[in-house]
């Protein structure tokens, strides 16, 4: 979008960043005692330690910031309105996760909605690539972690019953 100034597109991004990172807070409300929680759950082997989640998503977020600003750009909501409401759906998804998982221990409700999520990054990072290919490259590694997540969520579940339930 050519008739954007740069104060407008500094802001547009403080925006979608600040909207990601908002969302972010909102999932970390839900996990404040995620560190002692995780701890006590049996874990694959192959799961990260609790310390990993934190940058990982802090990254995650920025670059989503970035693709969905990236996007904006073309046009505004407007001309980008499906992809960027997908953009929204997905980051409340994700959102909602860490309450289910952490907040609630709901662990099948926290699987489905992974899988919700990961349906809609995809076919937010399809939408994105159709404006801007870089704005969907910018959210493949967040597709590969949510991707890891899964099958985090869904054997840490199994092997947890007591703590997270199996309904």
């Amino acid at each position: 979008m050519a008739s954007l100034t740069k104060q407008t597109q500094i802001l547009g991004l403080a925006a979608w960043l600040f909207g990601c990172f908002i969302a972010a807070g909102i999932g970390g409300a839900a996990s404040i005692q995620a560190g002692p929680f995780y701890a006590q759950l049996v874990r694959p082997e192959w799961a990260p330690p609790g310390s990993v989640f934190g940058p990982v998503w802090s990254v995650l977020y920025l670059l989503m910031g970035i693709a969905a600003w990236l996007v904006w750009r073309e046009g505004g909501f407007r001309a980008a309105r499906t992809a960027l409401t997908l953009f929204l759906v997905q980051l409340a998804l994700n959102a909602l996760w860490s309450w289910l998982f952490f907040g609630w221990h709901l662990g099948a409700l926290a699987f489905i909605d992974v899988l919700l999520l990961w349906g809609a990054i995809v076919a937010t990072l399809i939408a994105f690539w159709r404006i801007k290919p870089l704005a969907g490259a910018l959210l493949v590694p967040y597709l590969l972690w949510v991707s890891f997540a899964s099958a985090l969520n869904y054997t840490v579940w199994q092997l947890n019953p007591q703590m997270l339930g199996m309904n």
